[in-house]
């Protein structure tokens, strides 16, 4: 279905007279508090293909930080992009709630536009129902590899925290579960933590505030062997504050970046040069690391994935619509994702849902773990064992 449609956008294309060159890209992102690098990768295409105010093909908008309860405007946000009768493609780089709502909208509207779901917050089987390509950093394997990867650099204790929102979310409670079966079956105890939402009615700032409270009893209580990982953006900057500070393992974030919680955890400011510098930003990131204690102790990806998959994602849907491309060619993503990110190695694979059935457009993904002081773990070719991608 999804490659008929294709073709029939490319037939319309020669009939309206539309030129390859001639057609809209929709980017929607977060804003800078919520998630500043899907926001920077967005502000990136614009830099490679220009803004479509200016002659470009990029439009960029931006959905409330309070999404929750701003639902409506966020889908409005969305569903407004397929007014330009020159877009032919919508990338939503984190698809929050409503995102399943404004694809079905924009199918009603525009059946032509090519609709793309980074890192979805809803049901995979809605998700993939309503977009084109779906992709996703891989929750199955990270479950397994993001524990194996802190029994190897010396934790015995592993604590998860998360709120109830997220845990409602099929892959995030999967990996929960993934990850507690790993820690089992690897010799450490894992601890079941729950901590404010950020988009409650505490905010953004009291549940960072929690955080900041609460790590320093968490490793008095459970010592300084304990690897943490949290659910939510929000909660990192607090969490890596207090781990630099007081010890313990943090093994990568839920979304990796070196910019996801360590600038404003740690005090470090970039130059403009470093601003999307991704090797610069590494190097910087670590040397201060190291300078709190934290080498070999605290890891992130090299390369954001909110702002690699932007960017990556981008360069995939213009191959798609100038080029032919499949859509769904994984071999074509894995190698942009991989262009885009130098030394990094990737890996992943299609979607199998808790039924059994390989969901065809949607694919995980994952990149190898940047350990500061030690380097890449090697983690994307660690076999994950066979059981893991059974665990519900």
């Amino acid at each position: 279905m999804k490659k008929w449609l294709l073709l029939v956008f490319t037939f319309i294309i020669s009939l309206v007279g539309f030129s390859a060159e001639d057609y809209h890209i929709g980017v929607v992102s977060g804003t800078v508090s919520q998630s500043e690098d899907g926001l920077r990768g967005a502000e990136k295409l614009i830099e490679l293909y220009g803004s479509a105010d200016k002659g470009g093909k990029v439009i960029h908008v931006t959905y409330p930080d309070n999404f929750m309860q701003e639902m409506e405007t966020t889908i409005s946000q969305m569903v407004g992009l397929a007014d330009d009768p020159k877009m032919k493609a919508v990338l939503v780089v984190e698809a929050i709630p409503g995102t399943v709502e404004a694809f079905r909208r924009i199918r009603e509207k525009r059946p032509d536009i090519l609709l793309v779901a980074n890192s979805p917050h809803e049901d995979p089987e809605m998700i993939t129902e309503v977009s084109d390509l779906v992709t996703n950093p891989d929750n199955v394997a990270r479950g397994y590899l993001i524990v194996k990867a802190a029994k190897d650099l010396g934790a015995k204790k592993f604590m998860h925290i998360s709120f109830p929102r997220h845990m409602s979310y099929e892959l995030l409670s999967r990996r929960r579960n993934i990850m507690s079966e790993a820690s089992k079956e690897l010799g450490l105890e894992f601890i079941d933590m729950t901590a404010p939402d950020p988009v409650s009615d505490v905010g953004i700032a009291g549940a960072q505030q929690y955080i900041l409270e609460q790590v320093p009893s968490w490793i008095n209580k459970y010592g300084t062997d304990v690897a943490f990982f949290a659910t939510n953006d929000a909660h990192t900057e607090p969490l890596l504050k207090r781990i630099a500070e007081k010890g313990g393992y943090f093994i990568e974030a839920d979304l990796p970046s070196p910019t996801m919680g360590y600038p404003g955890a740690l005090g470090i400011n970039f130059s403009e040069d470093e601003k999307g510098n991704w090797p610069k930003i590494l190097a910087k990131v670590e040397k201060t690391v190291g300078e709190k204690g934290g080498s070999g102790r605290m890891g992130t990806w090299a390369y954001s994935y909110n702002f690699s998959s932007t960017v990556a994602l981008g360069n995939h849907i213009q191959d798609v619509i100038e080029n032919g491309t499949d859509i769904l060619d994984f071999d074509s993503i894995k190698n942009t994702f991989e262009k885009n990110t130098p030394g990094a190695g990737w890996n992943g694979s299609a979607y199998v849902d808790t039924k059994g059935v390989e969901r065809e457009n949607f694919f995980l993904l994952y990149q190898d773990t940047y350990v500061f002081g030690k380097g890449y773990m090697k983690m994307t070719t660690s076999e994950v064992p066979e059981k893991y991608f059974t665990i519900q």
